[in-house]
């Protein structure tokens, strides 16, 4: 039977496509309003900020397993997500590196069993991403839309705030950059790659 960790001493692991010292990943269903709250929070930082190099941007959608090509190798993983934690709408929550693991140990949604099975297997295979944050919110609204909700939107400066505090602390201080629009939220979006 093939290994398909190890080939020759070295895993294919080693060999990821995108490979960057910090990533921000934001998850989440962008057709099911308040869901994809966590992508949009990414693409609001992309659009108005210009960070170092060293720094990547994913919007890892509903990915499963395959966002392994995007975090393999990254030294600090800090995930935004629309977090369902049974709390009031409107809640924020922080996880920080074993916290996560419990945290997702739930599965409540189809992209948080993808995280945890792409953490887990990291670790398993000696690639275990040293420092993990995750911050959300619990949603308003997950009915089918792409927009999100009022109490969501007001969410978002918010945690945009705090995702530039977590990056902050890692020694990431990030430009601002002038003259941008604000972001339409009321369309899906179509210029977002899915690294910058």
């Amino acid at each position: 039977m093939a290994d398909i960790f190890t080939a020759g001493g070295t895993s294919p692991l080693d060999n990821v496509l995108y490979k960057n010292e910090v990533t921000i990943l934001g998850i989440g269903n962008i057709i099911l309003r308040d869901e994809g709250f966590g992508v949009r929070v990414a693409e609001y930082l992309d659009k108005h900020y210009e960070f170092p190099d060293n720094v990547q941007i994913v919007d890892g959608g509903t990915l499963g397993i395959e966002l392994t090509q995007y975090v393999t190798g990254t030294e600090k993983l800090l995930v935004i997500d629309s977090i369902n934690g049974g709390a009031e709408p409107g809640t924020t929550f922080r996880f920080h590196n074993d916290d996560v693991m419990e945290h997702f140990q739930d599965k409540l949604s189809a992209h948080e069993v993808g995280i945890q099975d792409v953490l887990g297997l990291l670790t398993v295979t000696g690639h275990k991403i040293p420092d993990v944050i995750v911050i959300g919110a619990q949603p308003y609204d997950v009915e089918a839309g792409v927009e999100l909700s009022d109490g969501m939107m007001k969410l978002l400066p918010q945690m945009v705030e705090q995702a530039l505090s977590e990056l902050k602390k890692w020694g990431i201080v990030p430009k601002l950059r002038t003259g941008v629009e604000d972001m339409d939220y009321n369309k899906v979006a179509e210029d977002f790659s899915a690294t910058r």
